[in-house]
């Protein structure tokens, strides 16, 4: 490659509180137009912001998650820009003293690891939004909803650390997990409640010196950021090979195109003229509240992955698919409990579990099928009352009815025949209907025991106990 990549990435997380940063208006997604404001979070004359306790609780819940160093003492500021969507002419965020500094997250990409560290976390108000289409006269006007006009967000810097497209992508997909997995944010990218900038920009390889950065910017899904990314670095390394300059600016993503257009030149820092809010004091977080935070937080997923794998015996893969919500791997834990088995669990939850709950687009807190009810299940397995073959079938049933898989069985005489007895009159019979199968297999055509077998299966209707058939339909064939 003539040139290296370099990429950082800036994601806005909203919080996910019931008011707004600074007031009490609720921050309910779809609610009609201008139906979630007041004075404050419009910036009328003589309003003065309050700031939302459970906002900062959630903001240090990200960075000790994170693994950032939380500030003792940080600073609001007010960011000076005119914008239609911009009712205050400012936005309330922070700057040269934010929350939280440092941290980072460990990525695994194509096999290889590489730490992408974080410059900082940092508290802000959302603006509002501007709707430039569905109305009668969208041609001619624009339309205000100031309904997101202070919503808590925070948002993430990273440092320059990644060099692929992929790395980016990866990025963005675990950052998400992890603000999800602690409550944090709602992962709801559609809806705008998390949402990326992406800073590229492309150097010689093997130049330490950093090329000009561009930032593309509202990219709300991985597919799109990885996208947006490889395009910017083909322009940008088609500009530079045509003896161009690439210049600073801010570009949008046009998903319909497959390409980056130009939106406006990129402001710098002092474009903004930061100046501390005098309408808010310093936040001062002391060390007992963070502690509190703290003890509040779950088992974040990388330390879950670990203890799965030490715990319960896991694969690294059934781990990870398994750690994908807490809400899933809380799921396979009562599982286990119930039934004992944790690589019957995992096969089980990742299995006909997952197939059943994505066939019907459900969530696994949708499942019907209690981790109690599967660890049943799994029991009658365990126990050689049923075959793996009817407890699909059981399953299936327990999930259509929300019956326990014991009384499933019971009442439609699913129990595994067991009794050598019955099992042997049944290979009886088959031998008996294919004489030339075992002829072939007696003469030395062991492939015929598996037509065999599922001939005995066929004739016990699929109850005969698996280990149990084999082990007497090749007596009977050896002795004949």
């Amino acid at each position: 490659m003539r040139y290296e990549p370099v990429i950082g990435l800036e994601i806005h997380a909203q919080l996910q509180t019931q008011t707004k940063a600074f007031c009490g208006c609720s921050t309910r997604f779809g609610a009609s137009p201008n139906s979630q404001v007041c004075p404050v979070c419009l910036g009328l004359p003589g309003a003065l912001p309050v700031l939302n306790h459970e906002a900062v609780d959630l903001a240090l819940r990200a960075a000790l998650a994170l693994g950032c160093e939380v500030q003792p003492t940080s600073i609001f500021a007010r960011k000076n820009y005119f914008y239609p969507d911009l009712p205050k002419g400012y936005q309330i965020s922070q700057f040269e003293r934010p929350i939280a500094l440092g941290g980072g997250l460990r990525l695994t990409v194509d096999g290889a690891e590489r730490w992408v560290g974080l410059t900082r976390i940092h508290m802000e108000e959302d603006a509002g939004k501007s709707l430039h289409e569905g109305f009668l006269d969208s041609e001619r006007r624009t339309y205000l909803d100031f309904n997101r006009s202070g919503v808590p967000l925070i948002e993430i810097v990273t440092e320059p650390d990644m060099r692929t497209p992929a790395e980016g992508a990866e990025f963005f997909t675990r950052l998400r997990d992890v603000l999800v997995w602690i409550g944090v944010n709602d992962g709801n990218m559609e809806e705008g409640s998390l949402r990326c900038d992406a800073n590229v920009s492309i150097r010689p390889a093997g130049r330490d010196a950093f090329g000009t950065k561009v930032e593309v910017k509202n990219l709300n899904s991985f597919r799109y950021l990885q996208k947006a990314i490889e395009f910017e670095i083909e322009r940008q390394a088609d500009v530079l090979d045509r003896g161009g300059r690439v210049l600073q600016e801010t570009r949008l993503w046009d998903s319909s195109a497959g390409r980056t257009l130009s939106m406006r030149s990129k402001e710098e820092a002092h474009d903004y003229r930061y100046f501390p809010e005098p309408d808010l004091p310093p936040l001062v977080v002391g060390a007992s509240r963070v502690e509190a935070v703290r003890a509040s937080m779950p088992e974040l997923p990388a330390a879950r992955r670990v203890r799965f794998v030490d715990q319960y015996g896991l694969p690294d893969y059934d781990a990870g698919v398994l750690t994908q919500s807490a809400s899933l791997a809380a799921y396979f834990e009562r599982t286990v409990a119930a039934c004992g088995n944790a690589k019957a669990a995992s096969n089980w939850v990742m299995g006909e579990l997952l197939r059943v709950l994505n066939e019907r687009g459900e969530g696994i807190g949708e499942a019907a099928v209690s981790p109690e009810s599967l660890g049943g299940l799994i029991q009658l397995i365990d126990r050689g009352t049923i075959s793996s073959s009817i407890a699909k079938d059981v399953f299936a049933r327990m999930h259509a009815t929300g019956a326990a898989a014991d009384a499933i069985v019971a009442a439609e005489g699913l129990a595994q025949i067991g009794d050598e007895a019955a099992l042997r009159t049944v290979i009886d019979e088959v031998l008996a209907a294919n004489g030339d199968a075992v002829a072939q297999y007696r003469a030395g055509k062991a492939a015929t025991f598996g037509f065999l077998v599922g001939q005995v299966m066929k004739g016990t209707g699929g109850k005969a106990n698996p280990k149990l058939a084999n082990q007497l339909l090749r007596q009977a064939l050896e002795q004949g």
